[in-house]
């Protein structure tokens, strides 16, 4: 007997459907099917005629390294009745996978022009123009937004322990690198300030030019330069490699998205870390002026620090971190691009890492005109 089409599915609860047509029979796969086996009651009826059975995902929710063996237990007894399947609605990596496993069973088992994937290589570097680069980018882009509304739906693939380990590597174990680049920037800033205003007799305002030019870019700036070489480099390296050993491919056979495995914690780990760190770069910055302040241009502590604390306005502190914000993730985004776009040899994991980190600064530095200008017209 034919099971009849029921007039309320569960979008959620795991279940398959038999369904006959005029040319051929469909197999409708239905919610979420991570983890789950179907049950004998559920195998191909006695009755199925047909010479062709095609497989329905369009209700299919979820599924995971558990969908490949599921369905060639469903499907063997019809390959072996000779049946023909058409396997084009499944992700390439289940087709593979079927496709090595049916075959065995008889030539006419599987539509080889169905259930092959599309191997085509990227074509290489230097045959890419700036606009497929550009398209590779936004598409990039396009799947970390689609991967991020999946977390926000509670159907990731992402690990609380990859976050965390993320947010471990991009905070404290930065800091002391911004720390120290953010502290000679401000005893840079002051020095050279306090020489010009020392023309004018106005020393007692180097606090604040150092505290409005830290506070609002050059920290954030920083952050995201020195993020680029440390962050960025490592992302790209680490991806690409992945590629390279093909441990990625190996991820999308077992069921697993990249983008929440691999790019999303890191993602979220710096966006989660980056205030913090660019506070803390602000802090270090407004203070490394005071030795150049006090001990070359006489300007007392009390009134240095008195001067800080006035120039600073709430306006200029959200700005900046906004900024350093912004600049930190495009640090996240070309290292975590070009990584999982790599080439599969060492030269090409070193050649995406370079590209990694001048894609990142060549997007900082356009990030920070635009948005400098931007607020300004704003009156911000």
């Amino acid at each position: 007997m034919i099971a009849p089409v029921p007039t309320t599915i569960n979008h959620t609860a795991p279940s398959l459907l038999w369904q006959p047509g005029a040319a051929a029979w469909s197999l409708r796969l239905i919610g979420d099917w991570r983890g789950f086996v179907p049950p004998a009651a559920l195998a191909a009826p006695q009755d199925v005629n047909a010479t062709t059975l095609e497989v329905d995902t369009r209700q299919l929710v979820a599924w995971d390294a558990d969908l490949a063996p599921a369905l060639w237990a469903l499907l063997a007894p019809l390959c072996q009745r000779g049946v023909r399947l058409r396997l084009d609605g499944l992700a390439d990596e289940v087709r593979a996978a079927l496709q090595l496993a049916l075959p065995d069973l008889g030539p006419s088992s599987v539509d080889a022009a169905a259930a092959a994937p599309d191997t085509t290589p990227l074509p290489p570097r230097e045959g890419r123009s700036v606009w497929a680069d550009l398209a590779i980018t936004v598409g990039f882009v396009g799947e970390l937004l689609l991967a991020g509304l999946r977390l926000l739906r509670g159907r990731s693939a992402m690990r609380a322990s990859d976050l965390l380990h993320q947010m471990d590597e991009t905070g404290p174990r930065s800091l002391p690198i911004v720390a120290l680049t953010t502290f000679l920037v401000g005893l840079l800033l002051a020095y050279m300030g306090g020489a010009q205003l020392g023309r004018i007799g106005a020393q007692m305002f180097i606090a604040d030019l150092v505290t409005v030019g830290v506070v609002r870019e050059l920290a954030g700036l920083m952050t995201g330069v020195i993020l680029a070489g440390r962050v960025g480099a490592a992302f790209a390296a680490q991806l690409g490699t992945m590629q390279a050993n093909e441990e990625i491919d190996a991820l999308r056979t077992l069921g697993v998205n990249p983008m929440e495995y691999l790019v999303l914690p890191r993602l979220l780990g710096m966006l989660l870390v980056a205030p913090l760190l660019v506070a803390m770069a602000m802090l270090v910055g407004v203070l490394a002026g005071l030795p150049a302040a006090v001990a070359i241009y006489d300007v007392p502590v009390p009134l240095y620090l008195q001067k800080c604390l006035e120039s600073l306005t709430w306006t200029h502190l959200w700005i900046g971190l906004a900024k350093g914000t912004m600049y930190t993730l495009l640090v996240v985004v070309a290292g975590c691009r070009e990584g999982l776009h790599a080439g599969r040899n060492a030269q090409a994991v070193g050649e995406a890492t370079t590209r990694a980190v001048v894609k990142a600064l060549v997007w900082i530095v356009l990030a920070a005109c635009a948005s400098t200008v931007v607020l300004q017209s704003l009156g911000f």
